[in-house]
């Protein structure tokens, strides 16, 4: 019954282009400049499916809670995914912390912990990313940074190689096409100054001025409308309830 729960709410992310955060006039990432990134692998009911996430200690990464699935292992240090690294450090979860107010259906508290089997060994390659104080707050129009293997053309593949973008804050009512949408814990993210489609992957990380605010969670394929990234204040007292206790 789980895993056909969890293959309906795919079939709705994809049905209605979510799931992905929209992203535009990216541009190729400096190899390794951004340490903190992790592709995840998920296995899930027999099927196979990707995320982004961020290394935020040594034995935990952040991610989007519709990222869950029956088995993940994680990729830290690799700028191509696809192309094996010496940087490479490929690690196993132990456990998955959902928050415990996900809505699948609405798609809120889309926020996710996996604790790794064991610690990463912080290197040039692989580092952790700050997270915000519940005070931290981020304000429309501040810019922003999009960071992940999103696609780079249209239907096209994940990128090879990690990809990175400006992205502006926008005001909350500009999200307003979202029905779900809830300012208090969501961020709502758009970069109106390119045609250039790179569609980015689930929770990868919104970086402000060296901290992460935001993770990506869902969004339309249409360069007129913004993405919903998971603010990640709000969630800073659960975050340390989970990192404290393991």
């Amino acid at each position: 019954m789980k895993c056909l729960l969890l293959l309906l709410l795919l079939t709705f992310l994809l049905a209605h282009d979510t799931g992905a955060d929209e992203i535009f006039g990216g541009k190729e990432s400096r190899p390794h400049s951004r340490p903190y990134m992790a592709f995840l692998e998920i296995k899930l009911c027999n099927n196979r499916s990707s995320c982004g996430g961020f290394l935020i200690r040594r034995d935990f990464v952040m991610t989007a809670a519709h990222c869950e699935g029956d088995f993940i292992s994680v990729k830290l240090g690799a700028h191509n995914i696809r192309k094996p690294e010496r940087t490479w450090q490929i690690l196993k979860v132990k456990h998955q912390f959902l928050h415990p107010g996900y809505n699948a259906e609405r798609i809120l508290n889309d926020i996710m912990l996996l604790k790794l089997e064991k610690e990463a060994e912080l290197t040039t390659a692989v580092g952790t990313l700050r997270l915000p104080s519940t005070s931290n707050s981020v304000s429309p129009g501040q810019e922003c940074l999009a960071v992940g293997w999103g696609m780079t053309e249209s239907k096209a593949r994940l990128s090879d190689t990690l990809q990175e973008v400006e992205m502006r804050l926008m005001n909350a009512s500009d999200c307003k096409s979202f029905g779900n949408f809830d300012e208090r814990s969501q961020l709502c993210v758009r970069n109106p100054n390119s045609r250039k489609l790179i569609q980015g992957v689930s929770g990868e990380p919104l970086v402000c001025s060296g901290v992460a605010q935001g993770i990506v969670s869902y969004g339309k394929i249409n360069a007129n409308l913004p993405s919903v990234f998971t603010r990640i204040a709000p969630y800073i007292s659960w975050i340390n309830q989970i990192l404290n206790a393991n």
